[in-house]
């Protein structure tokens, strides 16, 4: 007579704790990659993207991902002037459309792990694409009201990119280079705020305005088809059904167990207030560099556009080196540490020689770009690393969620100081000092343990 197995537990959370030879299993790539090399493939006539190694699948499908989310939320501030104007508000108003993004976001990424779950990582990335569709077209229609909800929906859209491809990345990417290929993901960011920056504002004025948000609804439609082929196999093993996760998504209860999955392994807390302390400098950086150097530092606007985008292109670049790095290293959380120090160094340099010759600028805001704005990928994959295999999704939301609140916070900090004092200076240099302290702090700690 056969013992009675145990049921599984229907949450990760409890999977993780219930069932320690579930992480051990997980945490095989290789394994996992061959079994999901081996699940049903559609027969479709994208029989060359589906001969790609499982990582390089996974690869394409988060990166194109990304880079749409991000050009499709990109598009919103170059379109502000235009949708206040419809909205009949005064164009600081599109202030209110951000925080509405940000609020879908958080609530995303507090409540939308049993979805992520219950779908998978590439159907819950496409279910998103199709809420940001939804969203951008909501948020052209000429009333301010369904233009909020608009916003909602675009930030409930925005919000899975990282947790689903954390878990998708995780479970397929060779371990020798597994920083770096989620540092390429990770550049998807700033190039689609570039691409964004580059093609939304030429294309409102060749196609007018209705015609360019429906541009971007099929761009971002035709993403969603486009990573179709990808997804049997990358769906093949998802996390437990769980046919009530729509009740979830609306539980304040989800609010706890992301706190509580931060603390599944002891690393992870320290890691989660860097992420944090990231967060705030990276938000206050890109908010405010353009008009401290326009403003204080007598630079023209088309200056301050030029580097913006030396700014941006410095972190994609970085991004991928940083990630290269790391996996040549070994050492991931010691490059994070450094990286925070490097960080708090750089934004201090640009303060000091802000007012120095055009070149020197251009070099400083390259070295904050690649410094603030290139830790991203390091800090995804270290992430994903200590994270339980079946909480890789729950905690890599959790820690995006407490780093997200840094970054809407953060810049409120330093607008009231720089108001305060009358100078953007000394708030450059506060948010300097906080990455700083974490990274003093995290390197003690490091020398330790």
């Amino acid at each position: 007579m056969h013992p009675v197995q145990p049921s599984r537990p229907k949450t990760g959370l409890d999977a993780a704790r219930a069932f320690p030879e579930d992480r051990r299993n997980a945490a095989e790539p290789s394994q996992l990659s061959s079994r999901r090399g081996a699940g049903h493939l559609a027969a479709t006539g994208w029989r060359s993207a589906l001969k790609l190694p499982v990582w390089a699948s996974a690869l394409c499908a988060t990166l194109l991902i990304q880079i749409v989310s991000s050009f499709a939320s990109a598009a919103i501030p170059l379109l502000g002037p235009i949708l206040t104007q419809r909205w009949g508000l005064p164009p600081e108003s599109i202030g209110y459309v951000s925080a509405i993004v940000s609020i879908g976001i958080c609530w995303c990424l507090a409540c939308g792990g049993p979805m992520l779950d219950h779908y998978g990582p590439i159907r819950t990335l496409q279910l998103s694409l199709a809420c940001v569709a939804a969203g951008v077209a909501l948020l052209a229609y000429p009333n301010v009201f369904v233009g909020l909800l608009g916003a909602l929906a675009i930030g409930l859209g925005v919000a899975p990119n990282n947790p689903a491809g954390s878990k998708i990345l995780m479970g397929t990417a060779p371990p020798r280079h597994r920083t770096l290929i989620f540092s390429i993901r990770q550049a998807g960011v700033p190039l689609g705020g570039a691409i964004a920056g580059f093609t939304i504002a030429p294309a409102v004025l060749a196609l007018g305005f209705a015609n360019a948000i429906w541009l971007i609804i099929v761009i971002v439609v035709l993403s969603a088809l486009a990573v179709q082929p990808f997804q049997p196999r990358l769906d093949a093993e998802k996390g437990p059904l769980n046919h009530a996760w729509a009740r979830f998504f609306l539980s304040p209860a989800a609010l706890l167990r992301s706190a509580s999955v931060i603390r599944t392994h002891p690393a992870l807390p320290l890691l989660t207030a860097m992420g944090v302390a990231f967060s705030i400098s990276q938000a206050s950086v890109t908010a405010f560099t353009a008009t401290y150097l326009v403003t204080q530092q007598g630079k023209s606007l088309a200056e301050a556009g030029t580097f913006v985008a030396v700014l941006l292109t410095a972190s994609t670049l970085s991004r991928i080196f940083l990630g290269w790095l790391a996996d040549r290293l070994g050492r991931g959380l010691l490059l994070l540490y450094l990286l925070s120090l490097a960080t708090s160094a750089a934004i201090l340099l640009l303060v000091w020689s802000a007012a120095a010759p055009a070149i020197w600028v251009y070099a400083c805001v390259a070295l904050v770009g690649a410094t603030a704005l290139g830790w991203n990928g390091v800090y995804m994959a270290e992430l994903a690393r200590l994270a339980p295999p079946a909480l890789i999704g729950d905690v890599t939301s959790a820690s995006n969620l407490f780093g997200f609140v840094g970054s809407v916070c953060g810049p409120i900090v330093f607008a009231v100081i720089a108001n305060r004092t009358a100078s953007f200076d000394w708030s450059f240099i506060l948010m300097a000092s906080q990455v700083g302290a974490f990274g003093l702090f995290a390197v003690w700690r490091h020398r330790r343990a």
